[in-house]
């Protein structure tokens, strides 16, 4: 796959022989690493491009539609609304990358800048997936376990307050991270583990610990009176993004642990798990809108009547959490 947009996180794995203080024999080296995907691994760039563009047409088009039908079809802008759909905006955006990508590896050499702003862009945009998904987790928990203390922080206000916070917190890090990176190739590795602590390991831990929170307290008599269906979709919920964060996210950052922990990793098997690793993130696009199903009760039921052509009724937020007044609490 011609990810030289994505490329930086496994550089130091890369030509390692190259001068470490040269900016231009750095950039080189993540452009350089496609080429040599086109020409010693063919069928694994082939393979990968097919199911590159099947996740672009496949996330593309459910997060078109849910985009739709919860900026259009969804009468209250809940909490968990608002960070829903900023997080269609990042898999959107994430999804039409993915085009980009490969007109990154045929221009490779000749167009260094837009590969520098392809990666700034993409690694902002899985990044603010990551944050966003964490934030509809917290939000869950809010919503059903500590309903009166949260009611002052769950509301459209704050929720779009913490979204702006989020996209300029990403974009902020990353490019300072990033460009630190670029121009000091020797603390490449070491800047770029600090990115992956502030917007995956961490977010990691605060989806764990939620999800062992909301399913110990759901057990309890206090929350008994809660619907069963109301209790189930919360924790398929957290166990849905959970999983989404495994398979997507994990593997990808594993690598980058395991290159700083191992730099004289063999270059066949880093660049070949790179690649690999990279499109598993990619993937997350098309995961995302299993999580749709269970923010709104009556996201499925919109849809159907969508492939249908009919013309769906409004549908009302339906919010798992919200307060007793709202449909779907």
């Amino acid at each position: 796959m011609p990810t030289s947009s994505t490329q930086l996180p496994a550089l130091d794995s890369i030509n390692s022989t190259e001068q470490p203080n040269s900016n231009i024999n750095l950039f080189s080296k993540f452009i350089h690493s496609d080429e040599q995907l086109f020409t010693d691994f063919y069928s694994l760039w082939i393979v990968l491009m097919v199911v590159n563009a099947i996740i672009f047409l496949v996330g593309v088009v459910l997060n078109s539609l849910a985009l739709y039908v919860f900026c259009f079809r969804t009468k209250t802008k809940t909490t968990s609304v608002i960070y829903t759909i900023n997080l269609i905006v990042t898999d959107l955006l994430v999804g039409f990358s993915l085009p980009v990508r490969i007109i990154m590896f045929y221009s490779a050499g000749d167009c260094k800048n837009c590969s520098l702003v392809h990666i700034f862009g993409y690694f902002v945009n899985m990044y603010c997936s990551i944050l966003f998904l964490t934030c509809i987790c917290v939000d869950r928990y809010l919503a059903i376990v500590q309903v009166e203390a949260s009611r002052k922080w769950r509301n459209p206000t704050c929720a779009k307050g913490i979204c702006i916070f989020i996209w300029i917190f990403a974009t902020v890090v990353t490019f300072s991270i990033l460009t630190m990176a670029i121009r000091f190739a020797e603390c490449c590795l070491s800047k770029i583990l600090v990115l992956m602590v502030c917007e995956y390991f961490f977010p990691l831990i605060i989806i764990i610990f939620f999800t062992t929170r909301i399913m110990c307290a759901l057990s309890k008599p206090s929350l008994m009176h809660q619907s069963r269906e109301r209790r189930m979709r919360a924790v398929q919920l957290l166990i849905t993004v959970l999983i989404i964060f495994m398979i997507c996210f994990t593997p990808f950052h594993v690598l980058q642990v395991a290159i700083s922990i191992n730099p004289d990793m063999p270059h066949n098997v880093s660049l070949l798990v790179y690649h690999v690793t990279v499109t598993l993130s990619s993937l997350n696009s098309c995961m995302d809108p299993i999580v749709y199903c269970f923010v709104t009760n009556n996201f499925q039921s919109t849809m159907k009547n969508i492939f249908r052509k009919t013309e769906p009724e409004q549908t009302n937020a339906d919010i798992l959490g919200m307060n007793k007044n709202s449909k779907g609490s």
